[in-house]
């Protein structure tokens, strides 16, 4: 195992473990409980099926405690969207179920570097709203992907 590889379990194996801690926080906008489940960590290593490049993934992973912090203190929302979404795999006939599934971002200016960072939480149907991912919203140092899609995208 190289250098480079250890280097990336141990960042993904901190951040699982903080991950883990989590099970739940209090999100004052919904004066409820984001439940932070097995989905948004998956979420966090793959997009639509593929997984993530490693620096990717070492980014959200460093970003993590960070969107724990925007969870816990942010009143005010920035982004929504609605969308109807594929469940579960196909049937027999070849199709989905479906279901409404939203997305709320929150946008913060946070830590020492005082980066600007997108929380996205999520909701399947009429189901707990849940951690989704975390993302930088702008450019960083070293030539980091700039990232303006809409919120579902990531």
């Amino acid at each position: 195992m190289n250098i480079e590889t250890k280097k990336f379990d141990f960042i993904k194996a901190e951040a699982k473990k903080l991950y883990d801690s989590q099970r739940e926080n209090y999100n004052p906008f919904f004066k409820s409980n984001i439940t932070f489940s097995s989905d948004g960590f998956h979420h966090l290593q793959f997009s639509a099926r593929r997984e993530r490049n490693k620096s990717e993934q070492i980014l959200k992973f460093r970003l993590l405690p960070l969107a724990i912090g925007i969870i816990r203190n942010s009143g005010t929302l920035q982004e929504y969207r609605k969308n109807l979404l594929g469940i579960g795999k196909k049937g027999k006939d070849g199709l989905r179920k479906t279901k409404e599934v939203e997305y709320f971002g929150f946008i913060a200016i946070v830590g020492k570097e005082k980066i600007k960072i997108r929380v996205v939480l999520r909701r399947v149907g009429d189901g707990n709203i849940t951690f989704w991912s975390v993302m930088s919203y702008s450019k960083l140092k070293k030539g980091q992907k700039k990232y303006t899609d809409g919120i579902d995208d990531e």
